[in-house]
């Protein structure tokens, strides 16, 4: 409830010191585009922000599709957006990760602005029901037992997903193969069907296929447990100290946006994130909504960029 009631004081804050011209916008539809496939974190993130942005903006909110390039090819639209309508449920892959890995078209630090920091969620390690493992424990016993001969399932090189596993296999010494796909949607598929055997990803990708008993929860790779798997334990309880990672959501826009319009954007949204509605939808799938200002998301992607760039070099990582 408090957080509600911050975000609700922030957005009526906002309102009454809007310019007119702020006020006018949009004109037309406004698109969000999402860089993975339907089905995953971000995807749930964006529609749950769409379905209520539209009667506030008084315009259609569209969501767009654009898997590919650990998210980035639709960062790069984004980017080079000049309509005025189009922005992006940016996540942590895409804006702290892939510049540390991939070659970019355009400058994840200048092109974009962070607007309005949405929320995050925590990875959870999930292996197919077929798997004869019921911990994590059992789990590095056979990844031992066979080595490389495990797979698991990322929504894209260069993801959190990736990224976790990489960190599991550091501290557990298991050598398990990668399997990336273009995005979540198309990597649980294969998971329930048994092509791969284990993925390390977000909460709102693969919450609905645990509760509906498609795949097995072996830990959530966060300091603490989270209350829509309270008898998941963490990787630390599980034995496995240093596999901490989340997934983290914030809408952005091109950097030639109108600050006005920015203003506009982040009173509309976090309006939406107060909901009770949005807040039991997002709730539902593990997300911790706190507020930021559009400044503290500012340096909260500065302080990750940094982050994961000594992550990536200490560990080693590289895109397979």
């Amino acid at each position: 409830m408090k957080k509600v009631l911050t975000l609700l004081a922030v957005a009526c804050a906002f309102t009454s010191t809007l310019p007119a011209f702020a006020q006018e916008w949009p004109t037309k539809p406004v698109r969000i585009l999402v860089g993975s496939a339907p089905g995953g974190g971000t995807d749930a993130m964006a529609r749950a922000v769409a379905d209520r942005l539209g009667p506030l903006l008084k315009q259609a909110v569209v969501v767009e599709n654009r898997p590919g390039a650990s998210n980035t090819l639709a960062v790069d639209v984004v980017a080079k957006s000049t309509d005025g309508h189009t922005m992006i449920m940016g996540v942590s892959t895409a804006h702290a990760i892939a510049p540390h890995l991939l070659k970019l078209n355009y400058d994840n630090n200048k092109d974009l602005v962070p607007v309005v920091f949405v929320g995050a969620v925590p990875n959870v390690l999930v292996v197919n029901n077929a798997l004869p493992v019921d911990s994590v424990q059992s789990l590095v016993k056979l990844a031992k037992e066979k080595p490389g001969q495990l797979n698991y399932a990322s929504s894209g090189s260069g993801s959190t997903q990736h990224i976790a596993a990489e960190l599991f296999k550091d501290a557990s010494g298991v050598f398990i193969t990668h399997i990336p796909y273009r995005g979540s949607g198309p990597a649980l598929i294969d998971l329930v069907g048994g092509q791969v055997q284990m993925s390390f990803d977000t909460m709102p990708s693969v919450i609905g296929q645990i509760k509906s008993g498609r795949m097995k929860p072996l830990a959530v790779a966060s300091a603490k447990r989270n209350p829509q798997l309270p008898n998941v334990p963490t990787m630390a309880e599980a034995g496995l100290n240093g596999v901490e990672m989340n997934a983290w959501y914030g809408i952005y826009m091109p950097a030639s946006t109108p600050k006005a319009v920015q203003d506009r954007v982040y009173t509309e949204v976090t309006k939406v994130l107060a909901m009770p509605e949005t807040q039991a939808r997002l709730g539902a799938i593990g997300a911790d909504l706190t507020p930021m200002t559009q400044a503290q998301f500012a340096a909260f992607h500065t302080a990750e960029n940094k982050r994961y760039g000594e992550l990536i070099s200490k560990k080693n990582i590289k895109l397979d």
